[in-house]
């Protein structure tokens, strides 16, 4: 669904409108790390997004974020551009690696950009996001004596208490072993489904993209471009049976599928 719809967009939805994305060099050769693209994401809706290493995932969510700007094209958030948006502190990025403060404790991370934003919470609050991400009583470690899905957990919990209306996610949980990833995938669904904030989801798992979300967008190899937009209609809420069920393995193949059409390498795109 890329076509903007007429009147004014509800807060929370995104539309990306014929953004590309060309970097440039010293020596001034250019490189287009995505090429004219567009999608509407309606409020409220988790979409991940998939393709192979290099074809422009990251990019469109920095450009999303407001952390680069496009080359061509534009991004509005409801019916504000990126850059207000994010002025407004209204959007939360996640990445890979969670980027704790060491000499902070899990209350103090979690509190931090929140200060900086001005939007500081209170104790209660704290203790709240805490508890909804799973960690009631570790408010006083500190990052050394947390799992990387703690860590995690921290890190969401962080990005919480900006309260923003959109969650981009970098492949957050990329770096953690299967059985881990598989949990946090549902505790981040399980805390998507008490808040449904509009999420843009950045996986190379196509399992998880489909367990996850409402659609998948497939992206071409470099320089890339959707090349599909499929929706997810397994139910919800999900759980763990679902991700084996028949129609889900149906549905990662076709992603599979979509992704060798768009040039995209088995060795980047797991199913």
């Amino acid at each position: 669904m890329s076509e903007r719809p007429a009147g004014s967009i509800e807060s929370g939805a995104i539309f990306i409108d014929d953004v590309s994305v060309t970097y440039r060099s010293p020596d001034n050769s250019s490189t287009v790390a995505l090429a004219p693209t567009s999608i509407f994401i309606r409020p409220h809706e988790f979409v991940s997004i998939v393709g192979p290493s290099g074809c422009g995932k990251t990019t469109l969510l920095k450009a999303i974020a407001d952390l680069i700007q496009p080359t061509s094209g534009g991004i509005c958030v409801g019916d504000r551009s990126s850059d207000e948006v994010r002025r407004a502190r209204q959007i939360g990025v996640m990445f890979q690696d969670p980027v704790l403060l060491p000499w902070k404790t899990v209350a103090g991370n979690i509190e931090f950009l929140a200060a900086i934003a001005r939007r500081k919470p209170d104790r209660r609050q704290v203790a709240e996001l805490a508890d909804l991400v799973g960690l009631p009583g570790y408010l006083e470690r500190y990052p050394h004596e947390l799992s990387g899905g703690m860590k995690q957990r921290v890190a969401i919990a962080r990005t919480l208490a900006l309260d923003p209306d959109l969650l981009l996610m970098d492949e957050p949980f990329g770096a953690l072993d299967e059985i881990t990833r598989h949990y946090m995938n549902g505790e981040l669904l399980r805390i998507w489904s008490g808040n449904k904030k509009t999420v843009v989801f950045v996986t190379h798992s196509l399992d998880e993209a489909v367990f996850m979300s409402d659609r998948v967008i497939v992206m071409s190899a470099s320089p890339g471009r959707v090349v599909a937009d499929v929706e997810v209609d397994l139910e919800r809420p999900r759980t763990d049976d679902m991700r084996y069920s028949d129609r889900a393995v149906a549905l990662s193949k076709r992603l599979h599928e979509h992704l060798k059409e768009g040039g995209g390498s088995p060795w980047h795109a797991r199913s």
